[in-house]
């Protein structure tokens, strides 16, 4: 069996072309000499927990290509910005408003924290299985309700491209006297062309967290913290980054940061002009597809703000192809690597270190599987079996309308589940009196366990919710669609832990 060196080495040497993080897309020319550059604290190099030197110039550079007060690498990517950024703003116990659709490291942060969690419902589309943008009105309506209330957190971009109306929302999180925190993991890029959403840190979040290996030229698990404003403590944070943070950060990640900082200030202009040139060639030749759907934020739903017209979310509401289903056509047919599979979509992920080849590969691929799936569709309309419920074929069998674990459209639930809090979730962890029970027989129960899919890492449970009729009927579908479930003791589905 290969060791895990040979097989990266194997897919680096492939035809598979990578539509999936890092942004860097396998670029040789950024950093060749990785374990010759791989050192440690030494005289010369500064401490990244004490920056002092050469550490902290570079991190200036990035303060002012992206406009921050502040700005702080991160070796552990988003998720340790997050951590640290909601301990910062929130002490033990206090309350948080937090967007249902964030990442599991903002409940990690609540559950360590022992936070009190109020959630945001952004708008859902099921026939896609795609959450909306978050609406400043839900963000006013729950800070009245609740002025306790400290910090504000929420996803924009989503993993799809989903961009909420930052301005609006930091200016009533203010007006109400507490924090914004911004994952803006998906949006390193903001603000770097005209047909790009702006930069969180723009529009008056405190606290921007985004990941610059997820769209940007950099090596994974390299990430930015912003800080701008008067409300957000810098001492805090800083205390809570070197707890979230290897105490050796790699020198390696690091000066792949800088190098991707320099790259975007020296050339940035021309490099997205080139890039997003290519962007929108494709996704003119793509919206002519009919069985097949790229989004692109004018849908009527789910609610949409503004969209990352760089990021290529292709929806299969309109073809007999779950979300799995395309992933693993574009996979077995064309050696095309997407990002992710949701439930009737699956995510491209684009960035600058594209290539027009690797556009114009994934373009031919995708009107390629659209015209067969538009063929098809004409077959079954215009014959006996026009009535036929066309079931959503998963990833084991894409071609098969047959296959036996597959859900048809109208099993799809329409609503994304909203479970009732029991116990708060730092609570519901700590909870010794827990058993693990089938699927079956979990309605009515409170849950000890997080169930979510990974990417994109939300959770449809969360520690201390009581189990609905809705989550099981959601994590059915998951299990019958092909997908792995995260978080339950059982990764199967089949056995949840729960309590009372």
């Amino acid at each position: 069996m290969k060791d895990l060196y040979e097989a990266l080495q194997d897919y680096a040497a492939s035809d598979w072309y990578r539509f999936h993080m890092p942004g860097h897309k396998g670029n040789l020319q950024l950093m060749q000499d990785i374990y010759a550059i791989d050192i440690t604290e030494i005289d010369g190099f500064d401490d990244l927990h004490h920056a002092e030197g050469i550490l902290l110039e570079a991190q200036q550079r990035a303060a002012e290509l992206y406009g921050s007060e502040e700005t702080f690498y991160l070796v552990g990517g988003s998720t340790s910005g997050i951590l640290s950024s909601v301990f910062a703003a929130c002490r033990r116990g206090d309350h948080i408003l937090a967007a249902r659709n964030c990442h599991k490291s903002v409940y990690h942060a609540i559950e360590l924290n022992q936070l009190v969690p109020h959630w945001l419902f952004p708008t859902y589309d099921s026939s896609r299985g795609i959450f909306g943008s978050v609406s400043p009105e839900s963000v006013k309506r729950e800070l009245e309700k609740d002025p306790d209330i400290r910090a504000v957190i929420l996803t924009s971009p989503t993993y799809e491209g989903i961009v909420s109306d930052i301005r609006t929302i930091a200016r009533t999180v203010h007006e109400h006297g507490a924090v914004l925190i911004v994952d803006e993991a998906h949006g390193a890029h903001f603000g770097m062309h005209p047909q790009l959403p702006e930069n969180a840190l723009s529009l008056g979040a405190d606290f921007v967290v985004c990941s610059l290996h997820k769209t940007l030229p950099s090596l994974t698990s390299t990430a930015l913290l912003h800080v701008n404003g008067p409300l957000a403590d810098r001492d805090r944070l800083k205390k809570y980054m070197a707890m979230f943070q290897t105490s050796s950060p790699s020198y390696v990640l690091m000066a792949g940061m800088d190098r991707c900082i320099r790259l975007l200030a020296e050339k940035g202009p021309a490099l997205f002009e080139t890039y997003m040139g290519m962007v929108e060639e494709a996704r003119f030749r793509l919206k002519q597809m009919q069985a097949l759907h790229l989004l692109d934020g004018t849908e009527t739903s789910p609610g949409c703000f503004a969209f990352d017209r760089s990021r290529f979310t292709i929806t299969t509401e309109n073809s007999s192809l779950s979300g799995n289903g395309l992933y693993a056509a574009v996979r077995e047919r064309f050696h095309l690597q997407p990002e992710m599979a949701g439930e009737s979509h699956t995510v491209f992920i684009t960035s600058p270190a594209d290539t027009q080849e690797g556009f114009t590969r994934l373009t031919d691929a995708l009107c390629s599987l659209d015209l067969d799936e538009t063929s098809r569709e004409r077959k079954l309309s215009g014959g006996e079996n026009s009535s036929v419920e066309i079931q959503k074929a998963s990833g084991e069998d894409y071609r098969s309308a047959e296959f036996q674990n597959s859900f048809t459209v109208q099993n799809i639930p329409a609503e994304f589940p909203n479970p009732e809090t029991v116990l708060l979730p730092g609570q519901a962890v700590e909870e010794t009196a827990g058993e693990q029970v089938p699927l079956d027989e979990c309605t009515g129960r409170v849950s000890l366990d997080y169930v979510y899919l990974y990417p994109p890492g939300i959770p449809l449970l969360v520690p201390g919710e009581r189990v609905t009729q809705q989550v099981t009927d959601r994590i059915r579908l998951w299990r019958n669609l092909g997908f792995a479930l995260h978080g339950m003791k059982d990764r199967t589905g089949r056995l949840l832990t729960v309590c009372i």
